[in-house]
């Protein structure tokens, strides 16, 4: 009886804690427990923050790294160490980098100034390392050298150690910082913003589209650059002019393209309101305030440390099968880190052992090679497994990818992308064991990860 009745005052509680609980959650411009957002909207022309959310908490930059990688190819157009006819060869290292890509073989050449507009519109990986091979030297001496100029141009939470913006760790930056580098390239170099805003480029015969769909909007937009891994979500870094004012936005963490657009687009428009109505006379000393009263920067903080394991495919065209750390400094109440085989820093201590970057994509422990144990010959039904994806285009791409950089260790084998449970898996087909087991050795070698897949 006594249990009875503690029962029901129990549920008298409850029913009276949901009653309390408003109908409706209060607008919010962007999710609450996205940990990877942050956003920033800044008046170019006097550098004043209209708005700013989490400005100043470090995030993965993606492919928004080619704007540092572009202003200093402009700088060193501008001091004439080097010119837009420049003719680059390609080496392995850049013709060896994954998609997104243009895709010329190692050797093959291209101008500065394609390899330039390769970069800005297809947000090419291949052409930003043979940009910053010919600029810079090496890809090394390059990064260093953007890392440099990030510090003299006040962006004090970034760090460049690859020019393309592939998965690495240490690479990291932040909103306000990515603002402060978008209006440096439109002070310094002008003359060459234009690379941001081509809505298309052809090349040899082939149309490359933007990767910026507000490019084609009509409302203002004349530039930038869109990134995406699983690691940092959705980015957008946008300038738009309208009424004779230049606004920038920079919005990380989205959750989708066309999500992550749509909050570029109201935060600018918010942020036009904002320029319109004070032109008018209005007195609107805080902007913040403004736009707070609109429902954007409200909610809970979400301003701790990435943690999230395992990239899926770049926006542009699919990515590098790498998966990221969680950021430096942890939160006060530390958000539950990913299963330690998924993360960079299993990963990078396993490679000190020899092992390879790429063990997360099969979700197989990261700790070492595919066991090598005597192949036994049997029909040609054996498989070998070298990545698992949530998205079918980019295990279709590192198919093609792993096939094309290991031709004559799959040169008989089929190719085939499996879907199960959601994971899409790239497989090679068709095989004996003994070639299934010598061609994931020859993997293993060059730190490619993969498994031997018995025949079913």
């Amino acid at each position: 009886m006594i249990a009875l009745i503690r029962r029901g005052f129990l549920t008298v509680l409850l029913v009276a804690s949901l009653a309390m609980v408003p109908s409706s959650p209060p607008l919010v411009a962007q999710s609450s427990d996205n940990l990877r957002y942050a956003a920033i909207v800044v008046d170019a022309e006097t550098g004043e923050v209209l708005f700013a959310r989490h400005a100043d908490s470090r995030r993965y930059p993606a492919s928004i790294t080619k704007v540092m990688t572009l202003y200093l190819t402009f700088e060193a157009l501008s001091e004439g160490r080097v010119k837009l006819d420049d003719v680059i060869t390609v080496s392995a290292r850049a013709a060896s980098q994954p998609p997104s890509k243009l895709g010329l073989a190692a050797g093959q050449t291209i101008t500065l100034d394609d390899a330039m507009k390769a970069t800005a519109v297809r947000s090419a990986n291949d052409m930003a390392m043979a940009i910053a091979e010919h600029v810079g030297g090496s890809e090394a001496r390059f990064a260093a050298q953007m890392t440099l100029k990030a510090r003299q141009l006040g962006m004090t939470q970034t760090r460049y150690v690859n020019p393309n913006g592939l998965p690495d760790a240490r690479q990291l930056t932040s909103a306000r910082d990515l603002a402060i580098l978008a209006r440096a390239v439109m002070r310094d170099y002008p003359q060459y913003y234009r690379y941001f805003g081509l809505h298309d480029w052809v090349y040899q015969g082939r149309e490359y589209r933007n990767t910026n769909g507000l490019l084609r909007t009509g409302a203002g937009y004349d530039g930038m650059k869109t990134g995406y891994t699983n690691a940092s979500g959705y980015n957008l870094a946008a300038s738009a002019v309208r009424d004779g004012k230049r606004l920038i936005t920079i919005v990380l963490g989205g959750r989708t393209t066309a999500s992550r657009n749509a909050h570029v687009a109201e935060l600018m428009n918010t942020g036009f309101e904002v320029e319109r109505a004070r032109a008018n006379g209005q007195l609107i000393r805080v902007a913040q305030t403004y736009f707070e009263e609109r429902g954007f920067g409200i909610g809970s903080d979400n301003g701790g440390p990435v943690q999230y394991a395992s990239l899926e495919r770049d926006e542009d065209e699919g990515s590098a099968p790498v998966t990221y750390a969680s950021l430096p400094a942890a939160p006060a109440t530390p958000a539950p880190a990913p299963a330690e085989s998924r993360t960079v820093a299993a990963l990078l201590r396993a490679d000190a052992s020899g092992s390879d970057m790429t063990a997360a994509l099969n979700g197989a422990p990261a700790g070492g090679r595919p066991a090598r144990t005597p192949p036994r010959e049997t029909g040609g039904g054996w498989m070998v497994q070298v990545g698992a994806f949530r998205d079918e285009a980019a295990a279709r791409d590192w198919l093609t990818e792993v096939n094309r950089r290991f031709r004559s260790q799959f040169a008989n084998a089929g190719r085939s992308v499996q879907n199960a449970s959601g994971w899409y898996r790239s497989r090679f087909t068709g095989m004996t064991e003994a070639a299934a087991q010598s061609a994931c050795a020859a993997l293993a070698e060059r730190r490619v990860t993969c498994m031997v897949v018995r025949p079913e």
